[in-house]
């Protein structure tokens, strides 16, 4: 295969569509062929012991699935859902259900009735494969009480896996082969719903051209990272996202070991039996380990050392992008950093990591050169479902802490008069499904408007500051971008969510919430008696430290941007309560709606924290 070049706008130098391989399938069979007697994905058994599968099990676990989906009446251009946590089986499903020339269609686990029913129903979607008994009887009850398609829903935990693969028995090779070589370029690979911020969920069509081009793209720019000795990572984003989906298929095609890590309370063990050499996270997860080490540290009198540490781990990476480098004194304390903290943290992510690839949300500087500091290049990324998960990504040669990245291969980059991210390239999406209304709004004169608000420097490296349609504008007329703030302020280890208000009012304010998971230790690392989150939320001793978060933040903006009070609310933000979408956004016009009363508040008051 033929590899494209570009440059720091993402201008091809046109390789030909013929050189790149016909289908997802094609790429991953040739991959598995390569590798066909080495490891290539692991999963945890019954007692979280490592089963190791090679290329050539995979491909007859493949195969044999996709023959059973076919014995199963299966037609090819099916739309067939998968509604299950991140696991080995989710990705034999998907390359099963592509290889009987069907079409996926991730469910999120976590969806409701209403969301299985949409989703269901607007894709067409008559089989379904859950991973629970659970899980299936939500998507039962969701096609009983509507008009779906749906028709059969069978059950990963019952042996759907296994049964199907032995219905497969009858079914000749050659059948099989035919559904695969039907597969071409333009066939529609999948569709990828949206999270849904803003409403319902819309259907993302992505065809197989969109995967095989932007995968040899990816690993053009990325090759460090992919083709490294040993090379392995544990996957436990969901694959219902578009991010992990295109992480999943692109890790296959490049032989990079895959451990599956199904339930999320497990990844640090998991880290430390797999000792990957990539950590692939959302910075939620960066801000915990830290947190959490932060908290372990005061827990034993010695959070003094670890803050010292951090900064020298800080420092240093800072100095990395000086002219003149990092100096003999910084270089000395920074040895006994390493020694006495920063090791130790490597150790928690398995002792074997030199990158990371965050995305979905801003990193902040601060975590960038801390992990860059104890040795972890965080490659922080930027995309949209619509550009197939990823568009741009920081270089292993050159990566900018606070940026997003350059453009990948095939992707052109425009910024509007007004801000606005727009792009163009062969990997974006064919249309949203169902909906040529928000495809024409979406696209216009050729050019996807991603409907964030950006800027590019001279190397191409994109710096995101916010959406365009949650931009606030106060009473005196300053735009404000919230994310920025509410960012910043989410890395305080008591800080759940923040949500960031003032559009139209004289001052900018935030909803609070407290970080559940994290009070009880921080509170007993501070010498507090324990309390619950609605005891908490009133403490005078705890707003203030809220508060000093908050300054924090206020120190990065001018004054008629920064947060001049908050409100701590009593329940915390989630995807049970309809807060947040399944890839944990805020849903920011139902927080607006839920705490109106709470905002209206804020700005009658006469007293307020700040």
């Amino acid at each position: 295969m033929s590899v494209t070049f570009s440059n720091a706008n993402g201008d091809t130098m046109g390789t030909p569509a013929t050189d790149y391989p016909s289908s997802i399938i094609a790429l991953v069979s040739a991959a598995w062929t390569t590798h066909a007697d080495k490891v290539v994905m692991r999963y945890p058994d019954a007692n979280d012991e490592w089963v190791d599968v090679t290329g050539a099990q995979a491909q007859a676990r493949v195969n044999a699935v996709a023959k059973g989906l076919i014995a199963n009446g299966v037609n090819a251009g099916d739309r067939v859902g998968i509604l299950s946590r991140t696991r080995y089986e989710w990705t034999v499903l998907d390359f099963a259900i592509m290889s009987a020339g069907a079409v996926p269609v991730p469910v999120y686990d976590t969806s409701s009735e209403a969301q299985i029913d949409w989703i269901t129903s607007d894709a067409d979607v008559r089989l379904l494969i859950a991973e629970t008994a659970e899980h299936a009887s939500r998507a039962r009850s969701a096609a009983a009480d509507s008009e779906s398609p749906l028709e059969t829903v069978l059950v990963i935990d019952d042996g759907a896996v296994d049964d199907l693969a032995a219905k497969g028995a009858d079914v000749g090779d050659d059948v099989l082969e035919h559904r695969i070589s039907t597969l071409s370029h333009d066939s529609l690979a999948t569709i990828m719903y949206t999270s849904g911020t803003t409403g319902r969920p819309k259907g993302v069509r992505l065809t197989h051209f969109s995967y095989v081009r932007h995968i040899a793209g990816i690993q053009e720019s990325m090759g460090p990272v992919l083709f490294q000795e040993g090379a392995s990572t544990v996957l436990f984003l969901t694959l219902a996202h578009s991010l992990a989906r295109l992480v999943e298929i692109a890790l296959v095609a490049s032989g990079m070991v895959i451990g599956f890590c199904p339930d999320p309370s497990k990844l640090v063990p998991a880290m430390q039996s797999m000792h990957p050499t990539l950590v692939l996270a959302v910075p939620r997860v960066f801000e915990k380990v830290y947190n959490s080490a932060e908290q372990k540290a005061e827990a034993g009198g010695k959070v003094k050392i670890f803050r010292w540490a951090a900064k020298q781990a800080i420092d240093f990476s800072k100095a990395l992008d000086t002219d003149r480098g990092p100096g003999i004194a910084l270089k000395a304390r920074h040895a006994i950093a390493d020694r006495l903290v920063l090791s130790k943290i490597r150790e928690v992510l398995g002792g074997r990591a030199e990158w990371a690839i965050s995305g979905s949300a801003p990193l902040g500087d601060r975590l960038g050169h801390f992990y860059r500091g104890l040795g972890l290049t965080v490659l922080e990324g930027y995309g949209l479902t619509e550009t197939n998960a990823a568009s741009h990504v920081n270089r292993p040669e050159l990566a900018k802490i606070g940026t997003v990245g350059p453009p990948l291969p095939g992707i052109e980059v425009s910024i509007a008069e007004d801000g606005e991210v727009l792009m163009r390239g062969e990997q974006l999406f064919e249309s949203y499904h169902h909906n040529p209304e928000a495809t024409a709004e979406a696209i216009k004169d050729g050019w996807f408007h991603s409907g964030d608000i950006g800027s590019q420097d001279e190397d191409g490296y994109l710096t995101i500051t916010g959406r365009k349609k949650e931009l606030i504008v106060t009473a005196g007329g300053k735009n404000v971008a919230p994310a920025e703030l509410e960012d910043k302020i989410r890395s305080y280890a008591l800080v759940s969510q923040c949500v960031v208000v003032g559009d139209a009012q004289p001052f900018i304010a935030a909803l609070i919430t407290l970080d559940p998971e994290a009070l009880p230790g921080w509170l007993k690392s501070k010498g507090f008696e324990p309390m619950s989150v609605a005891e908490a939320g009133k403490d005078e001793r705890i707003l203030a430290r809220v508060q000093k978060a908050i300054d924090r933040a206020n120190a990065t903006v001018s004054r008629a941007e920064s947060i001049r009070t908050f409100r701590i609310l009593a329940d915390d933000l989630t995807i049970d309560n309809g807060m947040l979408t399944p890839s944990l956004k805020v849903k920011r016009a139902r927080v607006l709606e839920q705490y109106a009363d709470v905002i209206d508040g804020i700005y009658t008051a006469k007293h307020s924290h700040g």
